[in-house]
């Protein structure tokens, strides 16, 4: 029996590859960049499956091709896929939940004390040779410990920097469009608040909502200016939660103290004037970025492929409607 053709977007770990080997036949986009629209179709042809990431938009025409049956997002997020056409074709959706919520959540936290204590400023300052020696006055930076913390969705990831603001003697607010249930609030000691009392109460706000076009500019000039100019603003969920423009101009005037990115509202694009900015750390969409985790992530996009093609239920599938 003729193997299905599996068509995957960009070079994922090996483990993963030989997984959909065994099943499918596989072809792996070798080219180190992402596929315009047009280009993915074209490569799709005669495909029964798709392994997307993040970066590749799947809309319309892409799901279009003749014979597609799934798409497997290495990712949490699927806002890069068009859900409703793909279950109005009948193509199954996956994605990669809980695999990555910890190793996102070290690396939020890592990006709250960066530049909380303007670790990356520090070392380029250093590094330049600046360092004339100790100075009391020397980059001043803000306390994390026995703060509040603020969180901005209260899924997976936003729990467990709950559980790590434990550990810091903390006090944590949490808004959401569902309140969380009583004994998970008791468990990290989170209290639901509106935005509006979040921005103004906590120290540190992180996000950590999918985006849609409710979460699209959650945080704009107005909410920004809700905050302390003391306050930090964490992102590593999706860039345009956050309007860039608008924060740029917040971190210039000294709206908030600082801020840590990872993710951007035009991938890879940043808006003008961020990268010059100090008060910014800045990362390349890196949170899940761990060895282990990315290789996991990539195995269940394998395994949820494989049951797609055989014809079974894939354990992450984001749009059971599609099944019929």
């Amino acid at each position: 029996m003729k193997k299905p053709k599996v068509f995957v977007s960009r070079l994922l770990p090996d483990e993963a590859l030989e997984h959909l080997r065994a099943s499918c036949e596989v072809e792996v986009n070798g080219a180190d960049r992402t596929l315009t629209p047009v280009e993915l179709k074209k490569r799709l042809d005669g495909s029964a499956g798709l392994v997307s990431l993040l970066t590749d938009a799947v809309g319309d025409d892409v799901l279009a091709t003749p014979g597609l049956k799934c798409v497997s997002n290495v990712a949490v997020g699927h806002n890069n896929v068009d859900v409703a056409a793909a279950t109005r074709r009948k193509v199954l959706v996956t994605n990669t939940p809980g695999v990555l919520t910890e190793t996102t959540a070290d690396f939020a936290w890592a990006l709250m004390m960066a530049a909380a204590r303007r670790i990356p400023e520090a070392d380029r300052y250093t590094r330049r040779g600046l360092y004339q020696g100790w100075d009391i006055m020397s980059m001043l930076g803000v306390d994390v410990h026995n703060k509040t913390l603020g969180l901005v969705g209260f899924g997976r990831i936003g729990v467990a920097m709950a559980q790590r603001a434990k550990g810091f003697g903390m006090r944590v607010l949490y808004s959401d469009v569902k309140r969380a249930p009583e004994d998970l609030e008791s468990a990290v000691s989170a209290r639901h608040a509106t935005l509006s009392s979040l921005l103004s109460q906590s120290d540190f706000v992180s996000v950590h909502v999918p985006l849609s076009p409710e979460t699209r500019h959650l945080i704009g000039a107005k909410e920004l200016g809700e905050m302390k100019r003391t306050a930090v603003l964490i992102n590593t969920a999706r860039g345009a939660v956050i309007d860039e423009a608008a924060l740029v101009a917040a971190l210039r005037k000294g709206t908030i103290f600082a801020a840590g990115l990872d993710v951007y509202e035009n991938e890879p694009d940043m808006a003008p004037g961020l990268a010059e900015l100090d008060n910014v750390v800045l990362a390349p969409h890196i949170a899940s970025a761990s060895s282990a985790t990315r290789t996991r992530m990539a195995m269940i996009a394998a395994s949820d492929m494989v049951a797609a093609l055989e014809g079974r239920r894939p354990s992450h599938l984001v749009n059971p409607e599609a099944l019929g």
